[in-house]
């Protein structure tokens, strides 16, 4: 039974990384066309620091993950603070709410904000489609993933610990930076990362509240997939997956050091 499982656990590592080790090797191939290996060279690579429109989508891309992010973060843990320490009318109401962008399929999520910023738009000429309604649908399904992380966190925190704050002097704003905030911070990083991940690879909304001028990553490579994605998209990959692996490590060595 333990052969068996653990034969089962390999499968299952090679279904999920495989693909990326496969588009890493390819980074390094010579060849433009087909998997056939014909040497290995780092040309995709130069060729990809001299597209300036890869740059230029990859900057879109990291303005919105890195803008969405930040919103979505502090009005995550807000909104986790509020449903866990307060009681108000609606309460369970909000919160199986915060389920909605979760379970929602995208293409109804990106239709429904489309169709949102459309009538705002007649109605007050404002606003166009842009970076700034990408970053606004982002934070709109952010924020339920950020909430439910949030208040995971919380819900395991003693009550008592900020009750002690208040009787030793401490107002509300001072026991949620010297006690809530550093007992929750595990969740808030966690949430966060979530969030940026969630951002960084959406293409469905993206699509559908994007305009001119307003190409993301996604965006790019679903477009190059009807004419044939070239190399450069693979060293792009590998480096994104280098970096992850690397913030990943240095998340590691800090929290081991803490």
């Amino acid at each position: 039974m333990k052969r068996l499982l653990a034969a089962y656990s390999w499968l299952v590592f090679a279904f999920l990384y495989l693909p990326i080790a496969v588009i890493v090797v390819l980074s390094f191939n010579e060849s433009r066309f087909g998997v056939n290996w014909t040497g290995f060279s780092l040309r995709w690579y130069e060729a990809l620091l001299e597209n300036r429109r890869i740059g230029e989508y990859l900057g879109n891309t990291l303005v919105v993950a890195f803008t969405s992010t930040l919103v979505s973060t502090v009005l995550g843990t807000l909104l986790a603070m509020g449903i866990v320490r307060y009681r108000f009318r609606l309460r369970s109401f909000l919160r199986y709410l915060l389920y909605v962008p979760v379970v929602v399929p995208d293409v109804v999520m990106g239709i429904s904000l489309l169709l949102l910023f459309d009538t705002v738009r007649d109605g007050i000429g404002w606003p166009r489609l842009s970076l700034f309604t990408i970053i606004l649908a982002h934070v709109s399904f952010q924020i339920a993933y950020v909430t439910l992380v949030v208040r995971a966190r919380l819900m395991l925190l003693d009550p008592a610990l900020e009750e002690a704050a208040r009787d030793l002097g401490a107002d509300n704003w001072r026991t949620f930076w010297e006690v809530t905030l550093p007992l929750t911070w595990p969740g808030v990083v966690s949430g966060a990362l979530l969030a940026f991940s969630l951002s960084l690879d959406d293409f469905v909304v993206t699509f559908f509240t994007s305009g001119s001028g307003s190409t993301t990553l996604p965006l790019y490579i679903y477009g190059k997939v009807k004419t044939g994605i070239t190399p450069e998209i693979h060293a792009l990959s590998t480096l994104m997956v280098g970096a992850t692996i690397l913030i990943l490590v240095l998340g590691a060595l800090f929290w081991r050091r803490r």
